[in-house]
């Protein structure tokens, strides 16, 4: 297990410790919890037993980076006659701990998917410290596990506990103890570990077992009224679904701009007043839950194809409360199809789309949180890198960014087709292993459940450019490694798809771009929709991927077709809503899909009865009280979904400390990081996987700040990248792009339609051949627009194949 390594290149922002509160817990707990009894699973749980290296026997130092310490027993001890202290009297970075050691007689023995319950004594004289785990993986060997609970400060002994998460596959051992992660010092004693019995469950199915084992999809009675490509999940659970023109140069012509909020609970829309074309703009949630749309569509591209898509400089906040837009400054440049990250700051970061002149952005953009507006160029920093079009950029434990390599229209980044993003260095550092890195177009990348393993998971693509079939790839990469790689995944599972002709199996390496992800507060991805061509071709295929075996499984597909343009998210009740589907032939599907996973036919859902304070603090310990006990807890972040990229999402593990079966407390981050400040669904989830109905939380970020707050528990992860870093590039005003970026051909029919410059490998390259297809797909009637550059008008009448 790496215990040292590179030093981190940044300090997080400081968070609150509610000392006043914490203290409080601490006597529930003790007055709640008996001491530690012969079930202790630990060996020498109070240091009371001498080794042989000037150490407690079965326990050992540990810690990493630039600082000062002191690790040793002393003779202040909560029972018996020894304690163990770590005092820190200088910090650059880096953390300091006594862990118990590392071996087969001291680590206790666990068991994959069980869980733990943890305590020990301690006084401290720091906010800045928490209870850490490793874990011995059989394959792998030891390596760090989580963090599980940040300490408050106390002047006596208090005790701390807290609930492992369910043991990963393939962890025999664990161990644990504090880590210090500022200055000051902690003493601990009296350690006690003991595996949670959990209630019994006894199997239940309200529907039937087809559908207990797949779920299950209705399309809902009223029809979605706009054309939307983008869906925004606002903090009350209603869903913000933003058209603009909707890919309709009418409607563009027009200045008919549209967006609607949908009501889950009542099943109604809104027709919301949309002041520019938002289409194939860029959003996110802010900390105050106002959503920022940034950029969208100036022009569509010129009948001739001479000129490609524009984009504006505009920038909108929707607000939640009101239900109106209103407007920011500009940004820098014009970014049709940016990207959108927050930071943990709260500030959001843009890269990538088209200029007000049709050419790649260069320039990268950030939003100050503090300030409410785009920051001015020479206050942003810029490598003049190019990134694409929405390219999915993660934000990684450390305050970098993980390029993951999904994107949308044609080839990705120059390149391995990932990369980490130092933002505060301006470095940009290639990441290897990523599977055929030019054919990732409209895959999906998501951050998997829980934040805290830094893994994620890219799916499926395809490429405009040459319009192979979607693939069926999947790479999976563990941030937490020195050096991560991606490694293959499992391949997507197969469904049917209409090629024109009809539903039929996929066969041989057939798999799917335009891929949905969606995390689910079980722990599970749910990956939905598809199409195996450009625009065409739509793939009905659905399945489940758990993060704790790497395998999917698949489950019961949408029957609404759901290719470019459709968005798949999750609602506060647990179920999944699907909408949009837009092929090359300009059609929109209006139909509203929504999906019932298997865990709520399973019974009665647990449900979250109180949340007594709604408004969190990183670091700080929340009580909640629930009807029935529960195994699990998390955070999960509003969709802001659009093109198959959602890069924000994300699950936190709360850790849980119970005082009864129906008394929570749980265990909140101290790294803004891990959860950027804003607003989250708070599910609670029992030994069956049933979630409840989510309630809404805040968690604060760098306002909540005050005289006892804690530094972030930054890990050294992804420290030794073996490729070498590179700088800014020579500044320049844009990228070239070819006007064909989105795969179409502006020569035949109207803008929103997609003729695709390159036809799938099956269409021989004869104007019949080409000609059967468009038919066979519904395109219609096609004028065509100067030159016939595929052929299609052989007989020079105007109107491709003299339809």
């Amino acid at each position: 297990m790496r215990r040292t390594s590179r030093t981190n290149r940044t300090r997080r922002a400081r968070i609150s410790a509610m000392v006043a509160i914490g203290a409080m817990t601490g006597a529930l707990l003790a007055a709640a919890q008996a001491p530690a009894s012969a079930a202790n699973l630990i060996s020498n749980p109070g240091f009371e037993t001498a080794g042989t290296d000037g150490m407690p026997q079965c326990w050992e130092k540990s810690g990493w980076g630039n600082n000062d310490f002191t690790i040793a027993t002393t003779t202040d001890a909560h029972a018996g006659s020894k304690a163990m202290k770590v005092n820190v009297t200088r910090r650059v970075d880096g953390d300091r701990k006594v862990l118990i050691t590392e071996s087969a007689a001291c680590a206790p023995t666990v068991t994959p998917d069980s869980q733990y319950d943890l305590s020990l004594w301690y006084k401290s004289t720091t906010p800045d410290a928490s209870i850490t785990l490793f874990r011995h993986d059989a394959t792998a060997g030891w390596q760090y596990w989580t963090d599980l609970k940040t300490l408050d400060l106390s002047a006596g002994y208090a005790q701390a506990s807290v609930r492992t998460p369910a043991v990963p596959a393939g962890t025999d051992r664990i161990t644990w103890g504090v880590s210090v992660y500022g200055t000051g010092s902690v003493t601990t004693d009296d350690y006690a570990m003991a595996e949670v019995t959990p209630p019994p469950v006894d199997p239940v199915c309200s529907g039937t077992a087809q559908e207990c084992a797949k779920g299950k999809w209705s399309v809902l009675p009223t029809q979605n009224p706009v054309r939307s490509m983008h869906s925004v999940v606002l903090k009350n659970g209603k869903v913000l679904l933003i058209a603009g023109s909707g890919n309709d140069q009418a409607a563009f012509a027009a200045g008919t701009f549209t967006s609607a909020v949908y009501d889950p609970v009542k099943g109604t829309y809104k027709s919301i007043p949309t002041p520019a074309d938002m289409f194939c703009s860029g959003h996110v949630q802010l900390a105050d839950g106002r959503v920022l749309v940034m950029s969208g569509n100036k022009a569509y591209p010129t009948a001739d194809g001479k000129v490609g898509y524009e984009g504006l400089k505009d920038s909108y906040l929707f607000d939640p409360a009101t239900e109106t837009y209103t407007r920011t400054n500009d940004m820098n440049d014009g970014h049709w199809y940016p990207s959108a990250t927050v930071l943990g700051s709260g500030d959001v970061v843009s890269f990538g789309g088209l200029r007000e002149d049709s050419t790649g952005s260069v320039t990268a953009e950030k939003f100050s949180a503090a300030q409410n507006k785009w920051l001015p160029m020479n206050q942003v920093n810029q490598t003049w890198s190019y990134w694409g079009l929405y390219p999915s950029m993660v934000l990684m434990q450390d305050g970098r960014l993980f390029y993951s390599g999904s994107h949308v229209f044609g080839d990705g980044t120059p390149g391995s087709g990932a990369s980490v993003y130092d933002y505060d260095a301006n470095t940009i550092t290639d990441v290897p292993g990523l599977q055929n890195k030019d054919q990732r177009d409209q895959s999906a990348s998501v951050l998997l459940p829980p934040a805290q393993d830094q893994r994620v998971l890219t799916m499926g693509g395809g490429n405009v450019n040459n319009n192979p079939e979607g693939n069926r790839l999947t790479d999976i990469i563990d941030l937490k490694a020195a050096n991560p790689t991606y490694k293959a995944g499992p391949l997507l599972p197969q469904g049917t798809v209409d090629q024109g002709t009809g539903a039929k199996p996929e066969t041989g390496a057939q798999g799917k771009m335009y891929v949905s992800a969606v995390l689910l507060p079980d722990g599970n991805v749910f990956e939905t929709g598809g199409g195996l061509h450009d625009r065409a071709d739509p793939v009905y295929e659905a399945s489940m991927f758990s993060p704790t075996t790497n395998q999917f499984t698949p489950m019961a597909p949408d029957p609404q077709k759901r290719t470019y343009h459709s968005s798949s998210f999750l609602l506060p009740d647990g179920r999944v809503m699907s909408t949009g589907d837009n092929p090359g032939n300009g059609t929109w599907n209006h139909n509203v899909s929504i999906y019932t996973p298997p865990y709520l036919l399973k019974g009665a859902r647990p449900s979250i009865t109180s949340v007594i304070n709604s408004q969190w603090k990183y670091g700080d310990t929340q009580r909640i009280t629930v009807d029935r006990p529960i195994a699990k807890a998390e955070l999960i972040r509003p969709a802001a979904v659009t093109h198959s990229s959602d890069p924000n999402q994300r699950f936190v593990d709360l850790p849980m400390s119970v005082i009864n079966n129906k008394t929570i407390d749980l265990n909140v981050t101290s790294n803004p990081n891990m959860a950027p400040p804003g607003w989250y669904m708070l599910f609670g989830v029992d030994a069956n996987g049933i979630p409840s109905v989510a309630q809404w939380v805040h968690l604060g970020g760098p306002t909540a700040l005050d005289a006892t707050a804690s530094a972030a528990h930054v890990h050294s992860f992804a420290g030794d990248l073996a490729a070498s870093p590179k700088s800014p590039s020579k500044k320049r005003t844009s990228a070239p792009v070819s006007t064909t970026i989105s795969g179409c051909d502006r020569h035949y029919g109207t803008v929103n339609v997609c003729v695709p410059t390159v036809f799938p490998a099956t269409v021989k390259r004869t104007t019949a051949s080409r000609c059967a297809w468009l038919t066979s797909h519904g395109y219609g009637r096609l004028r065509v627009n100067g030159d016939d550059p595929l052929h299609l008008d052989p007989d020079g009448n105007g109107v491709a194949c003299r339809t």
